[in-house]
């Protein structure tokens, strides 16, 4: 009886630890990339799903108005019927000729064909929903740069909570580090009770900074995850640490021209515009003439086993000679084609206003980047010196409890450039064009 115990023991032992381990492997965070985060977000966002619907709506639409314009239509049609006739009602009144005649039956069989040769209205509302369809394609690409826009802003609220995170732990270690020494000291006579005080202050603050900050991370990712589609609950860590990568500045010269070739709001306004010509042409187009062929063949009879082959092939010409609608119809493309291009004016301004600010943003985040960092070099040696001062015996601590303020406003003003650097890299992604193509050429990662 003791070895089968001794065995249950030992599986029941293994499985809590295996269980351990699934659960040690599970709590594993997920390291997560920029560009990981920005496909996960393409994926996820309804705006882009919505767009992605839109497109395929303007493929079928494209479709039906082909199949109308340049298309043969061609069906079948069979029956056999019943009946009697009444010959007075149709005029036929003979003496011996009885008035109603039947029953009797037939039989038809029969397929019928209709082709167009000439509809210009037809063919110039096809083309309509060509640039259509473009327009729709522009606006599920412009839909994914916002995105990307979006998503890359999110990630660099998560890299600057970290930094926030990284530069308090270091305040705490330092501050940890005077707490012991003016404690030493003070053992050793060489320093005052209030110096000890002082320091555990200091020690206190710092480690509320730190709480405060791990909170503040904790909620970008739960942001972060919520905005691509993940589970809140689920483990995250940003893989690309919030860093400085100088970005040689493009001339406005040379980034608007470009813009304007890129930028899929500009493009699908301009398509807008080509799909209000083109509807205006159809418009036109009502008053010409629309040639059509059609004919049918098929068998017919009284009976099933005596029918004959029948049919008739026919050319149409319809021509319209006078319809009030079309002008009320041209009054108000044109009046569409007027909202359009004032829309293209004001959003070709604004391109240009995105992209000169983004430019001057991003030259001024550079030179605050600059700023900032010999600003945290010059905080960090001037608390080294104030630590050596005050383990020297030359002065209190107050010397180092400012220093270790003026470390902490120079690391936020350094995060704070960074950030702003790299968020007018962003701005000139989106404001270039292409944001989701090209990006990483403004990130300078591959």
């Amino acid at each position: 009886m003791k070895r089968p115990l001794a065995d249950i023991l030992i599986l029941l032992v293994a499985a809590l630890g295996g269980c351990r381990i699934g659960v040690a492997q599970e709590s594993a965070p997920y390291r997560l990339t920029l560009r990981d985060a920005i496909q996960r977000g393409l994926q996820a966002n309804l705006s882009v799903l919505v767009a992605d619907t839109r497109v395929e709506e303007a493929e079928g639409t494209r479709t039906r108005r082909l199949s109308a314009a340049l298309m043969p239509r061609v069906s079948g049609q069979s029956y056999a019927n019943l009946q009697n006739r009444n010959l007075q009602a149709f005029g036929i009144s003979f003496p011996g000729v009885p008035a109603l005649v039947g029953p009797f039956s037939n039989y038809d069989f029969r397929f019928y064909a209709q082709q167009n040769i000439l509809d210009l209205t037809s063919y110039r509302s096809w083309k309509a929903s060509e640039r259509a369809l473009d327009a729709s394609k522009m606006d599920y690409q412009d839909a994914r740069d916002l995105i990307v826009r979006s998503v890359a802003s999110l990630y660099l609220n998560g890299q600057s909570a970290q930094a926030r995170v990284e530069a308090a732990e270091s305040r705490v270690t330092d501050s940890t580090t005077l707490y012991r020494l003016a404690k030493d000291k003070h053992d050793a006579g060489t320093a005052t009770g209030v110096d000890v005080l002082r320091a555990q202050v200091q020690l206190a603050n710092d480690k509320q900074a730190l709480l405060v900050a791990q909170n503040q991370y904790k909620q970008a990712l739960l942001a972060m995850a919520r905005n691509l589609g993940m589970n809140p609950a689920t483990a995250l860590e940003l893989a690309e640490p919030l860093r400085y990568e100088p970005l040689t500045q493009p001339l406005t010269e040379t980034v608007l021209p470009s813009a304007l070739l890129s930028r899929s709001d500009y493009l699908s306004l301009a398509s807008q515009r080509q799909e209000l010509v083109e509807q205006q042409r159809a418009s036109h187009a009502r008053y010409f003439p629309k040639l059509s062929l059609n004919g049918n063949y098929g068998e017919l009879g009284r009976s099933i086993g005596g029918v004959l082959g029948t049919g008739v092939i026919q050319g149409q010409m319809d021509i319209t000679l006078f319809d009030r609608d079309r002008r009320g119809e041209a009054e108000e493309l044109a009046s569409r084609l007027k909202r359009v291009d004032d829309q293209i004016a004001d959003l070709r301004r604004g391109i240009e206003e995105e992209i000169r600010e983004a430019l001057l943003n991003l030259e001024s985040a550079a030179s605050q980047v600059a700023v900032a960092k010999e600003g945290q070099d010059l905080a960090q040696r001037e608390l080294e010196l104030a630590q050596d001062r005050f383990q020297a015996g030359a002065t209190n601590n107050v010397e180092v409890v400012t220093a270790q303020d003026e470390l902490a406003r120079a690391q936020e003003n350094y995060i704070l450039a960074v950030s702003s650097h790299v968020d007018a890299k962003f701005a000139l992604a989106r404001a270039a064009g292409g944001t989701e193509k090209n990006i990483g050429q403004y990130l300078g990662t591959p």
